[in-house]
């Protein structure tokens, strides 16, 4: 089964997307923050898809994404940026930087799901 990071400190939000990932055959992993993902990435594991809340306090998921396609091995892998709160500079940025799809919260199955599948199909 594949397995998908959500990096996301609404603990409600990310729960919610848990569940419709789990909806699509994923195994999901829930992070708070940027430094818990980094400190993962950094022992070696890896996951198949990355789901990135870009307003975080400390380290953006823009910041995250910047170290996510920085990193050896890491590069190829999918990442969908989801927000609430985003300006279009932001989504421009996060796209320049290297997300593959962007989706708004709140969020529906279906709409993760298309996400998801031009993520995949844009890294593959």
């Amino acid at each position: 089964m594949r397995v998908a990071w959500i990096v996301d400190d609404d603990d409600e939000m990310s729960q919610a997307v848990s569940l419709m990932l789990k909806l699509l055959d994923y195994n999901c992993e829930i992070f708070r923050d940027a430094r818990s993902t980094g400190r993962q990435m950094l022992q070696g594991r890896k996951p198949d898809v990355f789901v990135l809340d870009i307003n975080m306090p400390i380290v953006s998921g823009i910041d995250l994404l910047q170290f996510i396609r920085t990193r050896q091995g890491f590069q190829q892998i999918p990442v969908v940026m989801l927000s609430s709160e985003t300006t279009d500079a932001q989504v421009d940025e996060a796209m320049r930087v290297g997300a593959d799809a962007f989706v708004f919260k709140p969020v529906t199955l279906e709409e993760l799901e298309e996400a998801l599948a031009a993520a995949i199909r844009k890294r593959s």
